[in-house]
């Protein structure tokens, strides 16, 4: 096993609690975790999940969901309903 290190981190409080919570229910520690992406990191030579930029038609939907065009209200029921598939 390499040498470990000590780093720092600058992350907002909030969201660092709420990992920290969700991360301990998981039943790993925050430091863990960071290894355990950073070990991704090097294996897949670049972060674990792609990154893109939204296209066009993502972009404009993204525009019309903030401006409240073109959403009908839907309860997660009926979503379940529509993609229940026999």
């Amino acid at each position: 096993m390499s040498a470990k290190i000590q780093t720092s981190l600058r992350l907002d409080a909030e969201k660092l609690t709420e990992a920290k919570q969700i991360l301990n229910k998981l039943g790993i520690n925050f430091s863990e975790a960071v290894n355990i992406f950073t070990s991704l990191i090097v294996a897949k030579q670049g972060l674990p999940f792609n990154v893109t930029l939204p296209n066009e038609d993502t972009k404009s939907a993204m525009l019309d969901v903030r401006a409240r065009k073109n959403v009908e209200p839907t309860t997660f029921e009926q979503l379940k309903r529509e993609n229940d598939t026999p």
